[in-house]
């Protein structure tokens, strides 16, 4: 374990939540320094534990990865018992990150309200689908509701074809980011402008993908324009698209500057087009893109993609292949550039992704993989003034 200082180092973080959006956040400020205690209900932890791909011992590959650098402590919110282990570790925090239902904090007792005279300085980061306030701030929200919601589903796909979505839950890490930018934020404003107060940082699951929207709204506001799907391609920039190989391989082609785009279509033998008046600017493009990508795509096709990748880059025109995991673990750039970490776990050496952003003077690392469910409630409850008697009757009563 490396000695380098980190910039959250000191920084106390308690994890209270589920699944993703919320525990992505706590695995990104855990990164970078910050001691990040996990609660966990007694018994099987974070259902995440348990999903998609496990490895013999029955455990998420997943998991190795998300928690990676925190503690795991359980704790039953159903419980006052469980729940004063809670107020307890807040009041020992610097922030505290939760993504239930609207309300459920409250119920609990653990509401924001609660700390601000026990722990004034607290940053208090909420993360649900719609919001803690408006008329939907009640609805349960899953980040392939919460998307669709936000218009960012019916952005993608093909005209005509139902809204597609990538393979990944999108939302909830986006949200994450969010959140570690608001808690980020909030901690500046803390130091800097609140005289050592706390806040709480508000983050809806639909408004951070609506976040994403670049020119949706404003076309919409001022010329009543409607953004659909538009397939592989993106609206008002031509050419840029993913064009099919000889191979069965696909390659994206971003040649959509005028310079570029003149080198582009003399590479593939097209001078003609590339040297038409009415290509020479991006609006004329556009207009023409069914006779631009159309002799792009003819063109790939009589090609294998890395004779394609060749003569492109020999021009300078901004190509990549679509790569799957199987590739980026095999390319040489994503070795160099240190995004793979090893981690060790109960059943071996496992790569998992290093996270970015890359600092120069106080990068971030990964300490341990995430640890088994409950491995540090006793060192850290200890440290709450919790006795050996205590923890033996917690555990007895299912508290912990």
């Amino acid at each position: 374990m490396s000695n380098r200082k980190r910039p959250l180092d000191g920084l106390r973080v308690i994890e209270v939540g589920q699944l993703l959006a919320g525990p992505f956040a706590g695995t990104l400020l855990g990164y970078f320094g910050a001691e990040v205690i996990k609660v966990e209900p007694p018994g099987d932890g974070d259902p995440i534990r348990g999903w998609r791909v496990l490895d013999e011992s029955g455990t998420s590959f997943w998991w190795y990865s998300l928690a990676r650098n925190k503690k795991s402590v359980t704790a039953n919110l159903r419980s006052e018992a469980g729940r004063e282990i809670v107020r307890r570790l807040a009041n020992t925090a610097d922030v505290l990150i939760e993504n239930f239902k609207p309300g459920t904090m409250e119920k609990w007792g653990l509401g924001p309200e609660v700390f601000k005279v026990s722990n004034p300085k607290l940053i208090y980061s909420r993360i649900s689908g719609y919001g803690q306030t408006g008329p939907y701030a009640h609805k349960p929200g899953y980040a392939s509701v919460t998307e669709g919601f936000s218009g960012f589903r019916h952005l993608n796909g093909f005209p005509g074809e139902a809204p597609v979505r990538p393979n990944l839950s999108i939302g909830d890490t986006i949200s994450g980011l969010h959140a570690v930018i608001g808690i980020l934020l909030a901690l500046a404003g803390r130091d800097r402008v609140m005289n050592g107060t706390g806040q709480t940082v508000d983050v809806a699951l639909y408004e951070s993908m609506f976040n994403l929207m670049e020119a949706v709204l404003p076309e919409y506001s001022g010329a009543a324009q409607v953004r659909g799907p538009s397939g592989s391609t993106i609206t008002g920039i031509v050419p840029t698209n993913t064009y099919a190989c000889a191979d069965g391989k696909y390659v994206v082609i971003g040649g959509n500057g005028d310079s570029i785009f003149v080198r582009l279509m003399s590479a593939i033998g097209r001078a003609d087009i590339g040297n038409d008046p009415v290509c020479a600017n991006n609006r004329g493009r556009v207009e023409h893109q069914a006779r631009i990508d159309g002799a792009i795509g003819a063109w790939t096709k009589t090609l294998s993609a890395s004779e394609v990748m060749r003569i492109l880059e020999a021009a300078e025109v901004p190509i990549g292949l679509i790569y799957s995991i199987e590739d980026a673990s095999n390319d040489p750039h994503y070795r160099a550039r240190g995004m793979f970490e090893s981690v060790a776990t109960p059943n071996g050496a496992l790569e998992i992704p290093a996270i970015l952003p890359k600092l120069e003077s106080t990068p971030g690392r990964t300490d341990w993989a995430g640890p088994a469910v409950g491995a540090h409630t006793n060192e850290i409850l200890a440290s709450l003034g919790f006795s050996a008697d205590n923890l033996d009757q917690l555990r007895k009563r299912g508290d912990i």
